[in-house]
């Protein structure tokens, strides 16, 4: 016979195996992603909602905190990288996959690891419950903790646009595990690092002169969405 408590303890067990598979084997998922060809396209460096789209100039990205104008230089580390341009950030929620890649064909110019003691929450519950299960826009841009925690950024170039990625650590992530090295040449849509749990990456485009084809609250994917497209030195894009 069939009791109530048996009947709890299956429904416990089957929660915790799918816990388990989500947390052990579906968040470390690694689909193939095939890149879409054409000229001048900037792509998602990751799976996530845009959180926000914002434009910098004077070599300056500004975040508030407090009430109160915060210049976030530490994500501007390359010095002649540029004065202006825009910053896009992307929120990867546990149900994304969480490997970031390569928005362009391009050399690694650079890599700074910014580690820190403790990482904070990202985000409050209620915005982890709308950034993640009912998929609404949450600004993260003047979030407390946002870029006081663990991160790497990336800067890359080629002939015609300069980027970086800012790739930021959440709450209980020790490390940010990256697959390329100063010096090497990526190809757009390949896989650059992995970072755990729910994170955000932030895409720098360091000039003004491109075309933003995403919008706040946009669920994108990485190696496959187009951010932004530019015009090439031989007039290709946009």
């Amino acid at each position: 016979m069939v009791t109530l408590g048996k009947i709890l303890v299956v429904i416990v067990l089957a929660v915790g195996v799918l816990f388990w598979y989500l947390r052990h084997v579906w968040f470390y998922r690694d689909p193939l992603r095939i890149a879409p060809a054409g000229e001048g396209l900037i792509l998602a460096p990751a799976d996530g909602q845009v959180v926000y789209v914002k434009p910098f100039a004077d070599g300056q990205v500004v975040a508030e905190k407090l009430g109160r104008p915060i210049p976030i230089t530490e994500i501007m580390k390359a010095p002649g990288f540029g004065e202006e341009g825009w910053i896009v950030g992307i929120y990867m929620s546990p149900l994304d996959v969480h490997f970031n890649y390569a928005p362009i064909d391009a050399r690694v110019e650079g890599m700074v690891h910014t580690p820190a003691k403790i990482n904070l929450p990202m985000v409050d519950l209620w915005e982890y419950i709308r950034l993640t299960y009912l998929r609404r826009a949450v600004d993260l841009f003047a979030h407390r903790y946002r870029l006081v925690n663990e991160r790497m950024t990336i800067f890359l170039e080629n002939s015609d646009v300069k980027i970086a990625l800012v790739e930021i650590a959440d709450k209980f992530v020790n490390k940010i595990r990256c697959f390329i090295t100063p010096g090497q040449v990526v190809s757009r849509g390949q896989k650059v690092s992995f970072i755990e749990r729910g994170s955000q990456v932030d895409l720098i485009i360091f000039t003004r002169d491109v075309e933003i084809t995403v919008r706040v609250g946009q669920q994108v994917y990485g190696a496959r969405t187009v951010v932004a497209r530019y015009r090439g030195a031989g007039g290709a894009g946009q």
